[in-house]
């Protein structure tokens, strides 16, 4: 009975196989996936099981690795530090104290600044040598102090001197490191010691601690050998510089009262040298890390000119150096040695850059002109072309006050000399022994600013070439130059915070009484509700007719009337009020009155009427005003005529559309801040020159007593927190020509775009025709 069923399990396990079949390999691969994985996992820990009972036993490590020192730093042997998370804890019995951030992520994170410079000199070659050094090499430095024992009566101008008051050598170097380390110990991570008689490479010496770890104890210079001591010990020569790490420095500090009463010397450097490797068991060395510290001992009677020694050309230091002539000898010799390596290296770098240009998919024709140089800036539109200026020898054609021709002065004028004597010199480099080119004139020149590679320029020249054999002609040459842009540097400017006052001043006529409660309105909801730290003080300018009439009608009245109401809603609030009489307000005479009777270190802000307070500004004007160092002149941004910008329409909604109905009001300068003493001390000097002539303060603004009479710097910049409402000024004809001009044009600029204008006129044309 049981010999049927054999053939219908067979075929029903050959329909299973069947339909199995596609997805068979699939199956089988994430078996075999599956086992491999679990196989490797088994081996994995049985090699972590060995390698942990190796580490744990006496013998060495399994690894071949020394294992991390406590607390996550890392052991001996290794270079780079290893990063570790620091879990935050909060003990609850504690009070919570709120944590003072820092302003900067490098102050927070302790960063600190790279190499200090201190200059070893005495009150004999303070006046002399010392002032060599510091034309030659102080300015490449970001830090750098003098150290004398005692001083002359007159320092020279900007070196900072210390004076330990001793002219004892082994006592100044002993003041001069306990200086260092309680000054900048913790700021600076290389610490470079030098004297005045030596002259060092500034940027090879920058170079070289950009090439050397900084969590190792370095002491390195010249070696030289202890008269009579250990041959294994070196001491670093004074006279050619050495270079102290900051982990030494901070090792050394508590040893050198223990070094002044126990080593006994007659050089402060064998002095030091005898204190770091008795204390620290640290020699000094002259190659560390695959750097090598290069020097070059001058010899009497030697001329830097011709010095082509590769010993000489390497140097990192050159000791000694007698006077000043041969210090600046020395640099120029240095600095020329300097420009033809970089010379060389943008040849070899513009070779290498050809080679590759004919693998690139652009090929050859990708190449740009200079090789190595970004491209020209390729505008997007008709707006985005960069216009050329025209120039000749003696005159521009395009001038910054706008008029049609003006004369080639100052700047300008050496930026052209320099650019043909360029182009001459590189023709004749090109061209000699077969040719000799010399200028006979320009006759057309062009130049203009492009922000991607530089200053270019097109020169067409009138040349007069000279044969081999003497033969002359005359022919005009065009030629191309490009001045790139060089490497982008920071300019170290004074710290300011954000928690200075300002004084807000605003000056008012009859004519701006109809803007003024919108002022106060956005002064009291941007500074006084949020508490920023910000004043106000009214300028109320009568006329002369109307300060006759003051006890009867007061034209200022409402806006007294609102100002007590201010001081009621804010009872800790005064604004105090000046009034003056006079027919032609002049920007300067007004500050004159104001600047007396604020202190010296008050930071004004000259405000208009038209200006909407924000807190976004105030701090700008805080962060960009430096005392005794800069200005600030912001451009404000100006809304259009709503009547010409929307005729009828809805204006549009404030915020990210507001900069497309306005434009930056560049011909006013009502707006300014800056602090009382540096206007006091510029309007000191203006006095002097005018000699009373009141007239003068008449024709001009606060902008032009800081241009002239000022050496701070000017910042001029669009601000877009500062906006102001469309409104029509009122031009007074009794101010200068000039004033007078720049106020009509802002009315002007200020009704609307091109296109709104076009658009209106083009309106009003439909309109007339029918």
């Amino acid at each position: 009975p049981a010999g049927p069923c054999w053939p219908s399990a067979a075929m029903r396990l050959a329909a299973l196989l069947a339909a199995l079949r596609p997805v068979l390999p699939l199956v089988l691969g994430l078996s075999l996936g599956c086992s491999l994985s679990l196989l490797r996992a088994s081996w994995s820990q049985s090699a972590g099981e060995d390698q942990c009972r190796g580490a744990a036993g006496p013998g060495p490590f399994a690894g071949g690795a020394p294992p991390e020192a406590a607390g996550g730093a890392p052991g001996p042997g290794h270079e780079d530090f290893r990063p570790r998370i620091v879990p935050y804890y909060r003990d609850p019995n504690k009070p919570y104290k709120k944590v003072l951030r820092t302003r900067y992520i490098q102050t927070e994170l302790g960063f600190h600044e790279r190499l200090f410079v201190a200059v070893l000199t005495s009150k004999a070659t303070l006046n002399t040598l010392a002032v060599a050094v510091n034309k030659t090499v102080a300015h490449h430095f970001p830090r750098l102090l003098y150290f004398t024992g005692l001083r002359s009566a007159k320092v020279p101008h900007g070196m900072v001197l210390v004076a330990h008051g001793d002219e004892r050598p082994i006592w100044l170097m002993y003041e001069t490191v306990h200086y260092i380390h309680q000054h900048f110990g913790s700021d600076y991570d290389w610490f470079y010691i030098m004297q005045d008689d030596t002259y060092a490479q500034a940027e090879q010496v920058k170079a070289l601690v950009t090439h050397l770890s900084i969590n190792q104890d370095v002491y390195l210079g010249r070696a030289e050998e202890f008269i009579g001591g250990d041959e294994q010990a070196r001491y670093c020569h004074g006279g050619f510089g050495y270079l102290i790490s900051r982990s030494l420095l901070l090792k050394l500090h508590p040893h050198l009262d223990s070094c002044r009463n126990e080593i006994l010397s007659v050089r402060p450097d064998e002095w030091l040298g005898r204190c770091i490797i008795d204390f620290l068991g640290v020699t000094c060395v002259s190659q560390l890390q695959g750097q090598h510290y290069h020097t070059y001992e001058m010899a009497k009677n030697t001329e830097p000119e011709k010095e082509e020694e590769e010993e000489f050309q390497a140097a990192l230091a050159v000791h000694p150096v007698s006077d000043m002539t041969l210090m600046y000898q020395l640099h120029k010799r240095f600095s020329r040695i300097q420009l033809d390596r970089a010379y060389q290296e943008i040849q070899d770098l513009q070779m290498q850059i050809r080679n590759l240009t004919s693998l690139t998919p652009a090929g050859e024709a990708g190449l740009t002109w200079p090789v190595g140089i970004n491209a020209p800036f390729l505008p997007k539109s008709r707006f985005e072309v960069i216009g050329w200026d025209y120039f000749t020898e003696q005159h521009l054609f395009s001038c910054p006050d706008g008029s049609p021709k003006c004369e080639l002065s100052g700047a300008s004028k050496a930026d052209v000399s320099e650019i043909i004597e360029s182009a001459l010199e590189q023709l004749n480099s090109r061209y000699q022994p077969l040719l000799r080119f010399s200028k006979q004139q320009l006759l057309n020149g062009y130049r203009r600013f492009d922000p991607t590679r530089g200053m270019e320029y097109t020169l067409d020249l009138l040349l007069e070439a000279v044969t081999q054999k003497g033969h002359s002609h005359v022919l005009a040459k065009r030629v191309s130059l490009v001045r790139p842009l060089s490497k982008v540097e920071i300019i170290p400017m004074p710290y300011v915070t954000e928690a200075t006052r300002v004084q807000l001043v605003l000056p008012l006529t009859v004519q701006d009484l109809d803007f003024v409660a919108n002022f106060l309105d956005m002064f009291a909801m941007n500074t006084l509700d949020t508490h920023d730290n910000a004043l106000l003080t009214l300028l109320f300018i009568y006329h002369p007719y109307d300060a006759q009439r003051v006890s009867q009608v007061d034209v200022f009245a409402g806006v007294k009337a609102m100002v007590g109401e201010l001081e009621k809603r804010y009872a800790e609030v005064k604004i105090p009020w000046i009034s003056v009489k006079t027919e032609v307000p002049s920007q300067v005479k007004l500050m004159d009155i104001v600047s007396k009777k604020h202190p010296v270190d008050t930071l004004f802000f000259l405000a208009s009427v038209w200006t909407e307070i924000n807190m976004e500004f105030l701090n700008r004007c805080r962060m960009n005003t430096i005392s005794n160092w800069q200005v600030f002149f912001p451009v404000h941004f100006q809304e259009f005529n709503p009547a010409l910008v929307y005729r009828g329409e809805q204006t549009a909604s404030s915020g990210t559309d507001f900069l497309r109905d306005g434009h930056f009001d560049r011909h006013s300068f009502a707006e300014a801040c800056f602090y009382n003493s540096d206007y006091m001390t510029a309007r000191t000097k203006l006095a002097a020159d005018i000699l009373d002539r009141d007239e003068v303060l008449e024709n001009m603004e606060v902008f032009d007593v800081f241009l002239h009479y000022s050496g701070l710097h000017l910042f001029r910049a669009v601000e877009p927190g500062l906006v102001q409402k469309y409104a029509l000024r009122s031009c007074n004809p009794r101010l200068s020509e000039e004033l007078y001009h720049r106020c009509v044009l802002s009315n002007l600029e200020g009704l609307a775009s091109r296109s709104h204008l076009a658009m209106a006129l083009f309106e009003q044309e439909q309109a007339n025709s029918t």
